[in-house]
């Protein structure tokens, strides 16, 4: 029976196997070792599009469903709601099934054996304010496994996973931070001996970077924040906050498109004190571009991170609109998470009753690790650590991969 690993992720996945006791990422597509959790249906062809060919689909401005940030669902009444999809009713955990469905067959195809079981990561916690929450998502994405396929299902926590893949010596604490949580494991590593002394986690990453920088740099061209004019009589009122909460959250996107909405939003138009800001938010809604601006403030918080600054491009809004984003800016608006982060990672360290002076590596896991006041905080936390990048996008998927061929 040939177990895989999956690292199923809000933002990507991948899949793995162990081959002579070393971890072997498999290519979902060509030439790259992760898949973008995405997915496309595509109305005039009526067929549906997976990763990178989704995205484009997206992008290229083709008629259908783009669904991004699936996992953020799981748990949540959203997972269960029937939808309709082409020519058919479907919950977002049947579409999140058929995702991992057609991960395993391409799994399938690229080592020429069949697929019967799965070790998954999973969060210490999908949802660190609700238990029941929590559970629930764990049973929906086990749900979606088997309707994919597999006839077995086993989880272990991500951190974890990365915690085995990591080698070395000594005391480590991974930091794995990904699309929609961010997850602790502090273990304690003597030649072949590996003791996992303590793992925490909490509902927090990537995307919600990406919305706060959205809500606080991009929503307000759109109208967010701004005076609406009342119907009757004078005075005004702020625009309701609910749309621009959803247009900036990556798994609720796709839902904010209706006749209904873009009423609103026209009307709004009329009645605004600067009409051309809900023009912008009309031409989102109606254009179906609310994807497009996620990607745009994701690409400038990548380059703002990386150069010192960056530019929020929107030429799909509107033509040689730009957002300036500064490095120092953007890290002072998101240091509330980076404190979030570091409070839950000095938690696992008292949860496993150690001092930070104790820990000998930080490993850093995940795209958004490399965030720099993410990585600014755990070091000041933990000052006498080794920092490591290595394999910050494959650490989880190769130690599912361990994992599964040990078991």
């Amino acid at each position: 029976m040939t177990v895989l690993g999956i690292d199923f992720g809000t933002s990507n996945t991948a899949a793995a196997v162990a081959v002579n006791g070393r971890p072997f990422v498999i290519p979902l597509e060509a030439g790259e070792q992760t898949l973008p959790t995405a997915v496309f249906l595509d109305f005039a062809n009526r067929r549906t599009l997976y990763g990178r060919p989704a995205a484009r689909a997206m992008m290229e401005g083709e008629e259908g469903r783009f669904l991004r940030a699936l996992k953020s669902v799981l748990g949540t009444p959203l997972a269960q709601e029937k939808r309709q999809f082409m020519n058919e009713k479907l919950s977002l955990i049947e579409v999140v099934a058929r995702f991992l469905e057609e991960i395993r067959k391409r799994a399938e195809a690229a080592i020429y054996q069949d697929v019967t079981g799965v070790l998954s990561g999973r969060p210490v916690r999908f949802h660190s304010a609700d238990a029941a929450r929590n559970a629930q998502a764990l049973a929906d994405l086990e749900q979606a496994y088997r309707m994919a396929g597999f006839k077995t299902v086993d989880f272990l926590p991500e951190p974890e996973a990365a915690a085995l893949a990591a080698g070395g010596h000594g005391r480590s604490l991974i930091v794995d931070i990904g699309g929609g949580t961010s997850d602790f494991t502090l273990c304690d590593r003597d030649g072949d001996g590996f003791r996992v002394l303590a793992s925490q986690g909490i509902r927090l990453g990537g995307t919600d970077f990406d919305k706060a920088l959205s809500l606080g740099h991009v929503m307000p061209l759109m109208g967010y924040g701004a005076e609406i004019g009342n119907e009757m009589g004078a005075g005004s009122h702020r625009a309701p906050r609910a749309l621009f909460q959803d247009l900036a959250s990556w798994e609720k996107i796709t839902f904010v498109y209706g006749p209904a909405i873009l009423r609103d939003v026209r009307r709004w138009e009329r009645l605004a004190r600067d009409p051309q800001l809900f023009a912008r938010l009309g031409e989102v809604l109606e254009m179906h571009l609310g994807h497009d601006v996620a990607y745009a403030v994701e690409a400038g918080k990548i380059r703002a991170n990386g150069e010192g600054e960056g530019l929020i491009r929107l030429d799909p809004v509107e033509k040689g609109l730009n957002v300036p984003l500064m490095r120092d800016l953007m890290q002072a608006e998101l240091s509330g998470y980076a404190d979030q982060i570091a409070a839950c990672a000095t938690e696992t360290l008292a949860q496993a009753d150690v001092a930070p002076s104790s820990v000998d590596r930080i490993v850093y896991v995940g795209g958004s690790s490399l965030l720099g006041v993410v990585q600014q905080r755990m070091e000041a936390l933990l000052p006498d650590a080794q920092p490591e990048t290595s394999e910050v996008f494959t650490a989880v998927v190769d130690g599912l991969a361990l994992a599964a061929a040990g078991r």
